[in-house]
């Protein structure tokens, strides 16, 4: 089971299905970006005090050579906030004198000020107990039907990989990857601001993820057309991993991106069938934006992608005895989101450019196919 999941018919439930799902990934991504002040204060900070402070507190807002926006719970006092998590790269110590003068954001409902120098799963999962059960019950919901239409005692199946003669030529494999990838993505970053990134959210967000759709293919095992799929586990383990690196090594979320692209057909997107696998291609794209020798360069509006889809693999097709393509391929795409919303101060603005971290605007790249 996938943001997209495989076509098992053409219902209305299956497409009304297709249709919340992709919906959800959009979602996915701009509720993990969203963010609002209820107040702004300016202060000055000694020196020597924000040097001190700057060891804890994750702000997700902006900064500047001068300015620094962090987040603090409403009424706390400045010296029992942490502010650490903070880019340093924004501030050379340097070059300010004696005061670096700090915007305070206080928001409602924000909570921990403090943040706990130790991992605990448990206390991470409390902290996003809201969100993890949504994602779960969004999950549960799309699958409960399942428990209804004459249900198996739960089987395993083998679906291949990425052979000419599996049923997506393993696009589906990598839907799966993406959408364990999405929700860590949409868990890290809501752990992020609700522990002010304390030590082991990434992990936390991974496992959860790989939980969730562990759940699904739990559902997947009592199909009587389909079952337990060890290549969709590989998948979802490897999406929920590849966000774990990207959350763990320093600086790389800014540099590569996993992302997904879609090719619009005469209908935009064919919701019936698996002709959306079709429709689909999956790739890493890697930003130059993100390495701080293209800082100035207009190269920094530009990425380099490597990735895959497939073609001809549709019922019809194998029926006429078209051969199933399968496309590694590689390119260039602007990067948008250096490109519009690099400084973007509106809420707007921020989650259009998280969003733009995931989905690639058609006709904003160019591919050339490095197979057949």
């Amino acid at each position: 089971m996938a943001i997209f999941n495989r076509e098992r018919g053409g219902t209305f439930h299956q497409r009304l299905h297709r249709v919340v799902s992709l919906l959800t990934g959009f979602w996915v991504i701009t509720a993990s970006a969203s963010a609002s002040a209820a107040g702004d204060e300016l202060i000055f900070v000694p020196l020597s005090t924000f040097a001190e402070l700057d060891q804890a507190f994750s702000t997700e807002l902006t900064a500047s050579s001068d300015t620094a926006r962090v987040l603090v719970a409403p009424g706390a006092y400045l010296e029992e906030a942490t502010i650490a998590g903070f880019d340093r790269e924004t501030v050379d110590y340097q070059e300010v004198e004696n005061h670096v003068p700090v915007t305070v954001t206080t928001r409602d409902g924000f909570e921990n000020p403090a943040r706990r120098n130790y991992a605990s799963f448990g206390e991470d999962v409390k902290a996003i107990k809201w969100e993890f059960a949504a994602v779960a019950g969004y999950y549960t919901a799309i699958n409960a039907p399942k428990l209804l239409k004459d249900p198996q005692w739960p089987s395993f199946q083998s679906e291949g990989w990425f052979g000419r003669s599996t049923n997506n030529v393993g696009v589906d494999k990598l839907a799966h990857a993406y959408s364990a990838y999405v929700i860590s993505e949409l868990l890290y970053g809501r752990l992020k601001r609700n522990t002010n990134d304390a030590p082991g959210i990434e992990i936390t967000a991974a496992a959860l993820a790989s939980g969730v759709m562990l759940w699904t293919e739990a559902f997947d095992s009592i199909e009587p057309t389909s079952g337990w799929s060890w290549e969709d586990v590989t998948f979802n383990t490897m999406g929920a991993g590849f966000s774990l690196l990207r959350n763990s090594v320093p600086g790389l979320d800014e540099k590569l991106d996993f992302r997904l692209m879609i090719e619009p057909n005469d209908d935009i997107y064919t919701i019936s069938g698996k002709e959306h696998f079709q429709q689909q291609r999956y790739f890493l794209a890697l930003k130059p934006a993100g390495f701080e020798a293209f800082d100035n360069s207009p190269l920094r509006y530009l990425e380099l992608h490597l990735g895959y889809h497939g073609d001809d693999f549709l019922l019809e097709d194998r029926a006429a005895g078209i051969v199933p393509k399968r496309h590694i391929f590689v390119g260039l795409g602007i990067n948008l989101r250096e490109l519009l919303f690099k400084d973007s101060k509106s809420t707007v603005g921020k989650a259009a450019g998280e969003v733009l971290d995931y989905f690639q605007l058609p006709y904003t790249a160019v591919h050339t196919h490095l197979t057949d």
